[in-house]
């Protein structure tokens, strides 16, 4: 079992200091990985598009093109465990470059193969199951460098940035690959994607990451046990995972019945509101060192999930474009500060030798429970209409911040440095 270890406070998170949100990207390693991880964050988007619409032209079958989805999200309950006690226990620079490499090849065969007329619904299926497997084995270890490129003091600003430029991504990547797709066809932006990696391999290949402290040799499923007995013992890291929880599986109503509510704007309204989620996103990134020199993390995190929460009823309430965009604008901006927030706790939840371990629980809590209370906000909408079933995400999310009130993440963290042996 874990030992519980006592850790000095992370400055990163409880210091008053006014901390730049640009002073990572000042950063050269943050520098380089942050603009790789853009490019690579597009290139996925611009993937999911080119196979959600390749699956159109195959088959019309609502079910098959729900699998599609369901496929890039299946990994996450099947390995992100293990692949959390892998990160903690393998060289993590290494361990990139292979689910990287891993992603290059899925995402290049499948454009080869969609070039060249042989692909088939199933085999569309099992290639973005197997992007999805490599994306999953990824995360742990990749969040899990962050405290590496950055000083301590910076870390949080590091994980809103990180946010940040997933969000840009999320808002250019649809847009491009729909243009790409009508020009040119799924195949090509299927190739682009491969190469949408390469700046992140070359990042990792080229990177002088100091030698770790390797952990005792153990099994894999002995590694997630030890991660399972830390967690349960840690107020903190039970915490942590709650208010993911109840956050995720509430929040991604807004974000999955978008494309309903954007529907009478057309496909370019659509882009442009996701676009609006993403400049938030942005905006909050900017001005979160600000609102952290006015309330704790505990209080910007409960403040910004009434926020968001104010704007899922608006979304389904408003019924014109401005407005609407406006709404996203703001949603975007509440949700780059909860999310920074609790991964920077989830970062620091467990010591150093159970990071990536920590954020394996986190991810399957966050990606998990978003896959869920998609399907689950799909059904209810379906029954009670869309602006009632935001509205009762709403009050869901509302009611979360009020009953987990007694878990509180402010004053508990724990210290960001890596646990490396200098040469």
């Amino acid at each position: 079992m874990a030992e519980m270890i006592k850790i000095p406070v992370a400055e990163a998170i409880v210091g008053r200091r006014s901390i730049s949100p640009w002073a990572p990207l000042g950063e050269p390693l943050f520098r380089s990985l942050w603009i790789a991880s853009v490019i690579s964050y597009t290139g996925t988007w611009m993937q999911n598009v080119g196979a959600g619409w390749l699956m159109t032209q195959m088959t019309l079958n609502p079910l098959m093109i729900g699998l599609v989805q369901a496929a890039g999200a299946l990994p996450v309950f099947l390995v992100i465990l293990p692949a959390g006690a892998l990160a903690d226990m393998v060289d993590r620079r290494r361990f990139l470059l292979l689910t990287q490499g891993w992603m290059v090849l899925a995402s290049a065969t499948l454009g080869v193969l969609t070039l060249t007329s042989c692909v088939q619904p199933w085999v569309l299926l099992l290639f973005t199951f197997l992007l999805g497997l490599g994306a999953v084995m990824n995360d742990p270890a990749w969040q899990a460098i962050t405290p590496e490129l950055v000083p301590g003091e910076q870390h949080a600003s590091a994980v809103a940035l990180n946010s940040a430029g997933f969000n840009v991504a999320r808002a250019v990547g649809p847009a491009l690959g729909g243009v790409i797709v009508a020009a040119v066809g799924c195949g090509t932006t299927f190739l682009l994607n491969a190469l949408s990696f390469l700046g992140v391999i070359l990042f990792l290949y080229r990177w002088k990451r100091p030698i770790e402290a390797q952990p005792r040799s153990q099994r894999v499923w002995s590694a997630v046990g030890d991660g399972f007995a830390y967690v349960r013992e840690s107020g903190l890291a039970k915490s942590v995972l709650l208010r993911t929880g109840t956050f995720s599986v509430a929040a991604v109503a807004m974000l999955a019945l978008l494309p309903i509510i954007a529907r009478p704007f057309g496909a370019r309204g659509y882009g442009a509101m996701l676009g609006c989620f993403g400049m938030g996103a942005l905006m909050g990134a900017a001005a979160m060192p600000k609102v952290r020199e006015r309330l704790s993390v505990d209080g910007l995190v409960a403040a910004a999930i009434l926020v968001f929460a104010g704007m899922t009823f608006a979304a389904g309430r408003t019924g014109t474009f401005l407005p609407l965009c406006a709404v996203m604008l703001l949603a975007g901006g509440a949700w780059i500060g909860i999310l920074a927030c609790l991964n920077v706790a989830a970062q620091t939840m467990c010591p150093t030798y159970l990071r990536a371990r920590a954020l394996s629980f986190y991810l399957l809590v966050l990606q998990g429970g978003m896959a869920l209370g998609a399907t689950m906000w799909g059904a209810l909408a379906k029954r009670i209409g869309v602006p009632d079933a935001l509205a009762v995400a709403a009050v869901v999310l509302a009611v979360g911040v009020l009953a987990l009130r007694g878990h509180r993440i402010t004053a508990s963290e724990l210290e960001l440095s890596p646990a490396v042996v200098r040469d």
